[in-house]
């Protein structure tokens, strides 16, 4: 067996394949359709098949990649402008529960049995379907709920608690390197960072192991060490 052969085809083929999903963006990663399952699959295949036969090489491995990337990125293009086309490659959405009654015609539609079902909602933290006054089968296969009222969460507007307004955390410092992007964001200089560490006793950033910015909070740090330290 041509040990070197495979290797280079393997090697290509794997940087083809992360070329081309980078190319057709996130969706294909984390929004898995019927759609998107099968080229996935399709591309997977035709690097596979083309690693362990002698007749393939190289350049027919990444012609395969390109024109089969290329398809998924026209039908993409294509449904993201035709809802019938989106519908037709992708499906649409499916009521699942409605005003609190399990629709049992559209669960058989989608294959999905009641231990299924609540698995799905265990895993949006529903453990009775009683708490449940709608719910919706999404294509990725994933599902959405909306609780009754008297199961939902009050909110602290619904209290009438003050609250202050939501804040983005930003990462500074990660495994011992410096995010300058996020720190300029943030607002800040490379001397501030510095006397910031130096307050907390840290005389290099090689010695920090994560460090995030909270508006209203200040600096979180925790080293390398173990220790956790805040302002």
């Amino acid at each position: 067996m041509d040990f070197a052969r495979i290797g280079i085809e393997l090697i290509v083929g794997f940087f083809g394949l992360f070329v081309v999903s980078k190319f057709l963006g996130k969706t294909q990663i984390t929004q898995i359709t019927a759609f998107d399952f099968i080229s996935a699959l399709v591309l997977g295949e035709l690097v596979g098949n083309a690693v362990y036969d002698k007749d393939i090489g190289l350049s027919e491995v990444l012609f395969a990649i390109t024109v089969w990337g290329a398809l998924i990125y026209m039908i993409e293009m294509v449904t993201q402008k035709s809802l019938r086309a989106r519908t037709f490659f992708e499906g649409k959405p499916t009521i699942i529960i409605h005003k609190g009654r399990i629709l049992r015609k559209n669960l058989g539609r989608e294959k999905l049995d009641l231990n299924q079902l609540q698995h799905l909602l265990r895993a949006k933290g529903v453990f009775s379907i009683t708490e449940i006054e709608f719910a919706i089968l999404e294509t990725d296969g994933s599902i959405n709920v909306m609780r009754k009222s008297e199961y939902d969460t009050p909110t602290r507007k619904d209290l009438h608690v003050p609250f202050d307004p939501a804040v983005f955390p930003i990462t500074l410092i990660v495994d011992g390197d410096v995010l300058w992007s996020n720190v300029k964001a943030a607002g800040f200089s490379d001397e501030w960072l510095k006397n910031q560490l130096t307050l907390q006793g840290i005389k290099n950033e090689r010695d920090v192991f994560f460090a995030e910015w909270i508006e209203g909070k200040g600096l979180h740090i925790q080293t390398l060490a173990g220790s956790v330290m805040e302002d």
